[in-house]
């Protein structure tokens, strides 16, 4: 394989916080390779060095001569003025490819200014611009931020194709598993290089961490004994066993340097919780045309772990500021438990007095938090157990990564105790060793949860069942992960018109106006003929979008097509909703 990038001996600190030491690796051709490690310790910064971003201490890196390189930032930036084409397309030839791939990750004005497009919509054109570039190397930093579900999928799907290469941070495991063919992991300021991907690098780094946890428990018995040797013998310091107290200090380091891989589980006690949680009644919310809930019931039960999914501007995040009651109902009501507790983590709720420590904004809310039996954790325990180390607790905020402060706001989130946890995009910017620990916590949770996430891996490990959100107030509830959602979706689509229905939980949708009366004879002429026009529809719908990712079409071509997609979409939201009602009455 032709050589892409080498890195040897690569060195980086910042004053006395050494992120990585003397680390090596090699991107060649085809090559797809996961970036994995602690937020904090140094994946935005090896990025940044490699793009040219940042200077580093020492070391060596070598692109082959004339390679094409794109880097996607985190925090991206367009110059004030252009328009989103203009900032994505850098040539006339580009613009045809410009517009299909920003269709794909739902950019449709164009002539936009950049300087008016939300952080997500920012994200994602620039997302654009590094794919319309098709560089020889790919080097992306959290590439799925701001993606919904079917952008994501898109993604990955088009990363996993062909002889792609590419260098990327993501906390997306199933994106990791399925994009990915070697994992490198920056761990204890070493790097360590798996040949597969992300379910064979787990095994792996498991097989690694035994290894080690042994080799500490041998280091840790003999330290011990030389401890023991050290009080006993004062006298010997300064004759002959002078190799064997060096021995000893180069041992003393070793042992406080390595940090044993527990499985350490944190169940804490939620404050109690009673029979009743919530119930939705007549819930309608809209913003002009856009509608976000209509006439929607639910009955929310006791130690429910309900996710929440759907396409980006359906109203997920809206729905639970409304449960919550940060956004008023145009009509309906939410009536809550009078025992329920509410622990809320939001998108924009990352607000921190800089100046402060990290030990003081979580002992600011409570100094110990309860686990029941009789046991407690301090505030700065509790910080352990996520990722804060005792240095790291007396850092000051504003000196944190983006990922600590949202692992640090989730700590502030867990520690008040609460007994439901609504949490919405929690794992943005969260490492995957965070992640982790979370879901462990949450599996644990005694109490309930809703979560809003475009996270597929841990949505599958945490709920027990989806609303989803399709836009245009329709929501459906559908019993079971995300996993299982998609299953049910493919199947669906093999199935005749007239079986594409989900089972409901029963007790849990409530219908807003059931039918008592059977269908007339106009009615039924009308289901007849919505059951042949939806799939005709849809079989235009997939031939359309298959055409404008053909490469072939003009300007003209496309835009026409995008239109006529639009007009099915309408179509089939309108259709779909009477033809469900018709159906559920023709019994």
């Amino acid at each position: 394989m032709v050589s892409y990038l080498q890195v040897d001996g690569l060195t980086k600190s910042f004053g006395d916080l050494l992120l990585f030491s003397t680390i090596s690796f090699g991107i060649a051709e085809g090559q797809r390779v996961g970036l994995i490690a602690q937020n904090g310790t140094g994946k935005t910064t090896l990025l940044n060095i490699l793009t040219g971003r940042e200077d580093y201490d020492a070391g060596e890196i070598v692109f082959r001569r004339d390679l094409r390189v794109s880097y996607l930032d985190q925090n991206p930036e367009f110059p004030a003025g252009l328009t989103v084409l203009q900032a994505c397309a850098t040539s006339e030839k580009d613009e045809l490819r410009a517009k299909q791939i920003l269709s794909r990750l739902k950019i449709m004005n164009l002539n936009q200014k950049v300087e008016e497009l939300s952080g997500g919509q920012l994200k994602r054109a620039a997302l654009a611009k590094v794919l319309i570039n098709e560089p020889d190397l790919l080097i992306l930093d959290e590439p799925t931020n701001h993606l919904d579900l079917e952008m994501t999928e898109w993604l990955e799907d088009y990363l996993a194709r062909g002889n792609r290469s590419l260098l990327m941070v993501t906390h997306d495991r199933y994106f990791l598993d399925r994009v990915c063919s070697e994992i490198l992991e920056i761990d204890n300021k070493q790097l360590y290089s798996y040949k597969g991907n992300y379910s064979y690098y787990l095994e792996k780094r498991q097989e690694r961490v035994e290894n080690q946890n042994r080799d500490l428990d041998r280091a840790n018995n003999l330290f011990r004994k030389e401890l023991e040797w050290m009080r006993r013998q004062p006298q010997a310091r300064a004759t002959k066993a002078k190799a064997r107290i060096d021995q000893f200090y180069d041992l003393e380091k070793k042992v406080k340097s390595e940090h044993q891989q527990g499985n350490v589980r944190l169940a804490v006690k939620a404050s109690y919780i009673g029979n009743k949680i919530f119930e939705a009644q007549h819930i309608r919310k809209r913003f002009g045309d856009i509608i976000i809930t209509e006439d929607f019931n639910y009955v929310f039960a006791r130690y429910e772990k309900l996710g929440i999914i759907g396409n980006n501007g359906t109203g997920k995040s809206t729905f639970i500021k409304m449960l919550i009651g940060e956004e008023q109902l145009d009509k309906g009501t939410f009536d809550i438990g009078e025992t329920v507790n509410f622990g809320y983590y939001s998108q924009s709720g990352l607000s921190f007095r800089e100046g402060m420590k990290v030990i003081d904004v979580v002992q600011e809310i409570a100094e110990v938090i309860d686990l029941g039996n009789g046991k407690r954790l301090t505030a700065s325990q509790f910080l352990q157990h996520f990722l804060f180390t005792p240095e790291k607790q007396y850092s000051f905020v504003h000196k944190l990564s983006g990922g600590e402060k949202r692992r640090l706001y989730l700590c502030t989130v867990l520690i008040k105790n609460p007994n439901f946890l609504v949490l919405d995009e929690p794992t943005n910017d969260l490492d995957i060793i965070t992640l982790n620990i979370l879901e462990e916590y949450l599996t644990e949770f005694k109490g309930c949860v809703i979560v809003v996430s475009h996270d597929r891996y841990f949505m599958d490990k945490i709920v027990d069942h989806l609303l989803v959100f399709r836009g245009q107030g329709e929501i459906k509830d559908f019993p079971g992960n995300y996993t299982q959602f998609r299953e049910a979706e493919n199947e669906k689509q093999k199935l005749p018109s007239e079986d594409k229905k989900w089972p409901l939980k029963e007790s849990k949708v409530k219908e807003a106006n059931p039918a008592s009366t059977k269908l007339t004879f106009k009615e039924k002429r009308e289901l007849e003929m919505l059951e042949m026009e939806i799939p005709a529809m849809e079989a235009e719908q997939a031939q359309l979008e298959q055409e404008m990712s053909s490469g072939t079409l003009n300007n003209d071509e496309l835009l026409q097509k995008s239109q006529r997609i639009s007009e099915i979409i309408a179509f089939l939201d309108e259709k779909s909703l009477r033809w469900l009602e018709l159906s559920e009455r023709n019994v």
